[in-house]
């Protein structure tokens, strides 16, 4: 069984119900952040949905060099700041370099790996030194099994407060595929896993400069993981994934997640009775 991992009240693992992990893509600007983080605040709390906002400070592996990328770590770091203090909510945020760790963790409850630099190991020390929990996203050109070697550099540096994602696996041009036995197969490592939902539909580069996606597909990803016994689900979410600056082909509208979340939690309940 894999170990509990607490941010703040919040558990993961353990037989306890999902985690959902959610926000936009990338910060965009103050007022869009606090939008959209109220309105996750009160789905999550209608429904009694253990909840932790996410979002970007900066997207340092967009696919064009004049791709937006956020207002960047200082300017960033306060606005998450702001969210964690008006809706009393753990944060989490990408870090993409070794020398962010310090300063982010003063502010972020996760630090997350980015899937394409799971295998870093500068990042994932830095990470792991800092005592924050460290979400690593599997790389899209890895096996389940292949993430041992990361949860093994973050515990051998001190930290076994580490969640492990899925989201998705290199398919062929522009393509990704999700097999579900990933899941199963990472929490064998020890730790709890996450379902991202909205990455897994991603079809990276596939509108030429910018990454495509198929959001249709979001709720299926999402009730997949959790039929899979999922610990905690990842969707990115905005207003208007249509003008988001960031990832909106594959994002869901913060109108259409409830509905979902509320589809989730049955088949969570279900799911968690049987194991």
């Amino acid at each position: 069984m894999a170990k509990r991992v607490k941010v703040g009240n919040i558990i993961f693992g353990d037989q306890k119900p999902f985690v959902l992990i959610a926000g936009p893509c990338v910060i965009e600007d103050e007022a869009t952040v606090m939008t959209i983080a109220q309105s996750l605040v009160d789905i999550t709390d209608r429904l009694q949905i253990p909840f932790i906002f996410k979002a970007s400070y900066d997207k340092a592996n967009r696919t064009s060099l004049n791709s937006y990328r956020g207002p960047g770590i200082t300017k960033g770091l306060k606005i998450l700041q702001k969210v964690k203090t008006a809706f009393h909510v753990p944060v989490l945020s990408d870090i993409h370099s070794s020398d962010d760790a310090k300063e982010a963790a003063e502010v972020l409850d996760i630090l997350q790996i980015p899937a394409f630099l799971c295998r870093q190991t500068d990042l994932l020390v830095a990470a792991a030194k800092t005592k924050r929990v460290v979400n690593i996203k599997k790389g899209q050109f890895l096996a389940p099994w292949d993430m041992g070697q990361a949860v093994a550099k973050v515990v051998e540096s001190g930290n076994k407060n580490i969640l492990l994602t899925e989201r998705g696996s290199t398919f062929g041009y522009n393509t990704l595929v999700t097999d579900f036995r990933s899941l199963p197969q990472m929490r064998e490592l020890g730790y709890p896993v996450v379902m991202d939902a909205t990455h897994s539909v991603q079809q990276p580069g596939g509108l030429g400069k910018v990454s495509g996606g198929n959001s249709e597909f979001i709720p299926l990803m999402a009730r997949c993981g959790v039929a899979a016994g999922c610990d905690g689900v990842f969707m990115e979410v905005h207003t208007d994934p249509k003008q988001a600056r960031s990832d909106g082909p594959n994002m869901i509208r913060v109108d259409q997640l409830e509905g979902l979340l509320v589809d989730l939690i049955a088949i969570d309940t279900v799911v968690k009775r049987k194991r």
